[in-house]
């Protein structure tokens, strides 16, 4: 027991020490250029890019650096989370740069807004802005008033941080909230949206320099990015792995592994290995369950599939709601995760989950036919399971010796038309059992 939890521990600790954020503050006076600290964002939105960017910002201001450049590539997210990350954008007294990069990138829903919120907007080619009407938290459209409600509260915060801009730039910034509507990065140059096209980080801060930037409290600042050094913030282990639980795929095979391995520890409860794994699984699966836009109506399917796994195994029906489980589960995991995918977020892979939900379905009946298998066998107890078990000789049977079986000495006879003696370390086969005495003749 204290082994176990002395696993257990250092595994936390080794967690923790992994999951610190580590980076690295230039003493004053060692580099006299200015700093732009560049930030990475990319996925759906989560609390864990929130505290990433919070971290980010707090470096700057650490590093007094020059400007902070948050590069955004987003299919959107929660309201809740867009708030916070456009509070923080608009607290700091550093310029922020919003450049939607790389080639291809999108900022797309609540993205859009946090773009806008940047004090200089920046997009890279072939970049991609708006989509931003509002869902419900699993892709469902939302009442009529609700969605009225949101939608203009979401046009007032586009109004407010565009009120420096064209005039056009809000009206398309209205129209990407209420008609969903998206621009490419030349439409969102043409109508003001978007200030600066950059190639790459370098192109950028080309562009930047010498630029005067109004900030959200008024003040004024004017850029000086020539001969910048630029100071990357990487996400810790610990907030790049949860960052991938917005994966889908991932979260079904830990969903999948997680629900198998606490199974085999129910099944084998002298062991801990296998449910100490089931349990990590699951808890890490339920947390990306909560990032993901999900149709909880499928996981009803996932657990019916279980049970029905499970009653298989006491049933014996040959198999046969092993083969209803098996269906079960893969309906269940397209609902949990494909019925409700938004626009840009991943959905998870039809070939995965009919392959898991087949190795699952042969382990069951594997189970089965070995439950099948032993309940053909003839029961056989007390004498009875002696009768038949070949044994090893350990003294010379002259007739009488010993012989063990199963790791047992028996008192032994030998009995049929071999002449004694049996050597010791020869086979024998027991043929009656008499008490504590055996006989036996010599294995086949």
């Amino acid at each position: 027991m204290i082994r176990r939890f002395g696993y257990l521990f250092y595994l936390s600790l080794f967690l923790v020490v992994l999951g610190f954020p580590v980076f690295s503050v230039k003493a004053q006076g060692q580099n006299s250029s200015p700093d732009a600290v560049v930030l990475t964002a990319s996925g759906p939105l989560t609390p864990i890019m929130v505290e990433y960017i919070q971290r980010g910002l707090q470096t700057a201001q650490t590093l007094h650096a020059e400007i902070v450049i948050l590069q955004l590539d987003t299919p959107g997210g929660g309201i809740d989370l867009m708030e916070t990350i456009v509070q923080d954008i608009r607290a700091s007294t550093i310029p922020v740069v919003v450049y939607v990069s790389p080639h291809n990138a999108m900022a797309g829903s609540a993205g859009t807004i946090i773009t806008l919120a940047g004090d200089v907007v920046a997009m890279a080619p072939e970049t991609t802005i708006g989509a931003a009407s509002p869902v419900g938290p699993n892709g469902e459209d939302i009442g009529q008033t609700e969605d009225a409600k949101v939608k203009e509260m979401l046009k007032a915060d586009v109004r407010t941080l565009t009120s420096g801009r064209n005039p056009q730039a809000t009206q398309l910034a209205e129209q990407a909230i209420d008609q969903a509507k998206a621009y490419t990065v030349d439409e969102a140059m043409q109508s003001g949206m978007a200030d600066i096209k950059a190639t790459d980080i370098n192109d950028l801060l080309k562009q930047l320099n010498g630029r005067t930037v109004k900030l959200a409290n008024n003040t004024q600042v004017l850029l000086n990015t020539e001969n910048i050094s630029i100071v990357p913030v990487s996400n810790s282990f610990i907030e790049s792995f949860l960052q991938t639980l917005t994966d889908p795929n991932l979260v079904f095979v830990l969903l999948a592994v997680g629900i198998q391995a606490i199974l085999i520890e129910l099944s084998n409860p002298t062991g801990w290995i296998a449910g100490f794994i089931g349990a990590v699984c699951l808890l890490l699966a339920v947390y990306g369950l909560g990032l993901l836009p999900v149709n909880w109506f499928g996981g009803l399917f996932i657990v019916l599939a279980f049970v029905l796994f499970v009653l298989d195994i006491k049933a014996l029906t040959h198999g046969a709601l092993t083969v209803v489980g098996a269906v079960s589960f893969v309906a269940g995991s397209l609902i949990l995760f494909n019925s409700t995918a938004l626009p840009g977020f991943p959905t998870v892979s039809v070939p995965l989950v009919v392959g898991t939900g087949a190795l699952i379905a042969a382990f069951f009946f594997a189970i089965v036919s070995f439950a099948l298998r032993a309940q053909r066998l003839p029961v056989r107890m007390g004498k009875q399971r002696l009768l038949g078990r070949i044994g090893m000789v350990k003294t010379d049977l002259n007739p009488l010796g010993q012989v063990n079986i199963g790791g047992e000495n028996w008192a032994a006879e030998l009995v049929g038309d071999e002449n004694p003696p049996v050597p010791a370390g020869e086979r024998v086969e027991v043929v009656s059992v008499h008490g504590l005495h055996i006989k036996v003749r010599k294995a086949k």
